[in-house]
């Protein structure tokens, strides 16, 4: 599914709203001004890894890009409502998105936790690129079987299993064979 909602545009407006230039946000997120441009300007799908940065960059959470709607109230997603996902790359320099994102708390305000379903589909780029952030991850798998690189370590994951790490340490998350995979991840990152 694609995305409804533009991540990059709402990069650019937050970025505007505090009167950050795409130039300090890109030094400040360590990453090339060519990178920041494609990815407000072109709705190139960034890594979570730089996602987290910048959010964190600009004072929000990683979710307020997923965000229509903020609400002091409970959120409840129903089975019969559409799926609005948003597609990121696992990979810190692909283009190619294996990861897609659907927010369980989109409307939340005020929230710590970030909880996502995670439709993985098999990368298009083989190539093993870690990449690590502020944070830490749990990650259930509903569907599938899941392949974590982590540090120098590799973990298989089936249905029905679990792993809870810090994002800090290197890692990736990917399918482990052809076949697409559906995880349950709860992402925390330190604003």
């Amino acid at each position: 599914m694609k995305s409804e909602s533009k991540v990059g545009e709402k990069i650019a407006s937050i970025r505007d709203s505090k009167n950050i230039t795409q130039e300090e946000l890109a030094e400040r997120c360590n990453m090339s001004l060519f990178q920041l441009k494609a990815i407000e300007e072109q709705n190139l799908i960034a890594s979570l890894a730089i996602l987290i940065k910048i959010a964190r960059v600009l004072g929000v959470r990683l979710g307020t890009f997923l965000d229509d709607d903020l609400g002091l109230w409970p959120v409840v997603i129903r089975n019969e409502e559409s799926h609005r996902t948003i597609s990121f790359s696992s990979q810190v320099s692909n283009t190619h998105s294996h990861l897609n994102f659907f927010s369980l708390a989109g409307n939340k305000s005020g929230r710590h936790m970030e909880p996502f379903l995670i439709d993985i589909l098999p990368a298009d780029n083989k190539e093993i690129v870690l990449s690590s952030h502020e944070g830490e991850e749990f990650l259930y798998v509903l569907e599938g079987t899941v392949k974590i690189h982590y540090g120098k370590e590799e973990y298989l994951l089936n249905k029905g299993e679990s792993i809870y790490y810090d994002s800090i340490v290197a890692h990736l998350v990917c399918s482990a064979v052809e076949k697409p995979a559906k995880i349950l991840a709860v992402v925390y990152s330190p604003m």
